[in-house]
Parts: structure tokens; C-alpha cells; sequence
């Protein structure tokens, strides 16, 4: 028996710019899933820290045109599947994301491709914010900085959002974290994630964390808050002067994020350039770094 499916819903939209009173509830029709792509009912949806800009029309995302349903990334259950898809089944629990938006919403249709099957031990809500943050991860990790086992990795803000899944996510791949936490709190969740090394960044002297933990230098660093914070924390140590890393904050401006160059120092070395925020996997480049999803991902 095929699930029922409406022909409206409701969603958080809004129909003009504006601060938060400008979003209100809509009633829209519920979107039909074309060739590979996927329906799905939501049951979580992920606030992304990006979605204020976007709201208040300060950073054009998504779709044009109003009403405007924000929301990039949520979780739920495939309820149809258009010709072609071969990745999905109705039935299956999902996290997704799309860079339209849409996820303010009791439905919405993504391409097969972005959307994947939940862990099993994962709720549901804590599912919803892997579209995003976990992309945003595995992307830097795997893609960017072509992470390999047993090399030496430093995680800067690895207790937000990206950088706690970043962690576990560079453990499964084999390699020694580094983890650079925000707070005591950052420590200690950091640590029960696996990190091998973990720090305070608001009290420790990052460098010398660096030299004591890869005496003979980083073989990659993934920056996931201010990177010029990172060269003043570093900047007694001497090791990240000439440093390339994958820097996710936007801290490099856009020219130098497109001008640098791969090359190697004491302490850093990454094989690739910085990813644009699309090829990052979120939005906005300014700031990437959130704190939805608290947990563990295994």
C-alpha cells in the first residue's frame, strides 16, 4: 500500500525580507518527485546559522522568488521515488540536504544524490543536521585534504557542529586527531569522541600543542573557525606561518581562498585548496561552525 500523500502542506515561509517576524506559516502544494529525485516527510529539519542572512536578504540561497521555504538540510521518510532513482525505496529513513532549501516544511523533494539512509542508532531529530554538518565533514576530510591512515590531523573548532563529526569521521579513517575545543565542555566531548589529543583553545597555547603532538609536523589541519585565530594561537611556534589548510570559516579572504596554493611547512600540509562553500557542502562562508548535533554518530 502506497503512503498517502496530500496535496498540501505547511511550511515556515517567508514573503519578504526581513527579520523573524517576516516568517510565517504557508500553506504550499506538497511537491511531486521528478526523474531521480526522492519525496520525503520530514520529521526534523536543521536551522542553519546561514538561514538569518538568508532570511533577511543579506545572502541570496536557494531558490528565488517568494514564498521562500528556508531550511537546507532535515530527516525523515521517503514516502515516493520518481523514475530512476535507485539509491532510495519508500520506506527508508533519511537525512538529507539541498542547496534550494525547502526544509521549513512537512515535505520536500531532493535529488536521490543528496539524500542517504540514517544510521539506525541515530534519532531521527540528530539525523536531520548530518545533511549539512556531516557532508560538510566528510567533504573536507576525504575530498579536500585526502585524509589517510595514521597521518597527523588538526582539528580547529572541533567541538561545533562540523568539527565533533569531522573527529569521529577521522578516526574511522585512521588518522591521530588533533582537537582544538572550545571551552572545558569542548574538551571533554571532544575527548569521548576519540579525539587523541584534546585542548582548550580559549586557555592553551595551540602551538606548542601542535609541536607536541607532531614534533616532525601536521600532514593536514581542518579549520573550522577563525583561521586568523589560528595564526595568532599559533604564532609563537613559528610552524604555521606558511601553512595551507582547508579553511572553512571564510577567515582568508576570497582572493586568497582562490589564489593560494598547496605547499608545505613545518607544521601544515594540505594536499588540495580550500573548497569553495559549495564544494564545502553549507552556504555561507563566514560561518560554518554550529552546535545541532551534539552525539554520537557510532
Amino acid at each position: 500500500m502506497e503512503p498517502y500523500i496530500p496535496e498540501t502542506m505547511k511550511v515556515a515561509a517567508i514573503d519578504r525580507y526581513g527579520g523573524p517576524e517576516v516568517l510565517k506559516l504557508h500553506e504550499l502544494p506538497v511537491p511531486r518527485p521528478g526523474s531521480k529525485k526522492v519525496l520525503i516527510r520530514l520529521e526534523a529539519a536543521g536551522v542553519g546559522v546561514w538561514d538569518a542572512d538568508v532570511r533577511s536578504g543579506e545572502f541570496e540561497f536557494g531558490k528565488s522568488g517568494f514564498p521562500k521555504v528556508l531550511g537546507n538540510d532535515g530527516s525523515g521518510t521517503v514516502i515516493a521515488v520518481g523514475s530512476g532513482v535507485n539509491r532510495a525505496k519508500v520506506g527508508d529513513r533519511v537525512y538529507a540536504y539541498s542547496f534550494e532549501g525547502g526544509f521549513y516544511a512537512q515535505y520536500v523533494v531532493v535529488k536521490q544524490d543528496e539524500a542517504a539512509l540514517a544510521p539506525p542508532n541515530l534519532p531521527t531529530e540528530e539525523a536531520g543536521a548530518l545533511g549539512v554538518d556531516g557532508v560538510t565533514a566528510l567533504i573536507g576530510l576525504e575530498d579536500k585534504l585526502k585524509l589517510r591512515k595514521g597521518e597527523n590531523l588538526l582539528i580547529f573548532g572541533a567541538s561545533g557542529g562540523i568539527g565533533h563529526l569531522a573527529v569521529q569521521l577521522a578516526k574511522r579513517i585512521g588518522a591521530r586527531v588533533l582537537a582544538v575545543a572550545s571551552g572545558k565542555d569542548g574538551v571533554e566531548l571532544v575527548s569521548s569522541l576519540g579525539a587523541d589529543v584534546a585542548v582548550n583553545g580559549r586557555e592553551n597555547h595551540v602551538g606548542t600543542a601542535v609541536q607536541e603532538f607532531a614534533p616532525k609536523g601536521l600532514d593536514a589541519a581542518l579549520v573550522l573557525t577563525s583561521g586568523k585565530t589560528l595564526q595568532q594561537r599559533c604564532s609563537e611556534s613559528g610552524r604555521l606561518r606558511t601553512a595551507q589548510y582547508l579553511d572553512c570559516d571564510g577567515a582568508l579572504s576570497r582572493r586568497a581562498r582562490t589564489n593560494v596554493r598547496a605547499r608545505r611547512c613545518g607544521a601544515c600540509a594540505s594536499r588540495a585548496e580550500p573548497a569553495s562553500p559549495r564544494q564545502a557542502g553549507l552556504a555561507n562562508p563566514r560561518s560554518l561552525t554550529t552546535s545541532r548535533l551534539p552525539a554520537k554518530m557510532v
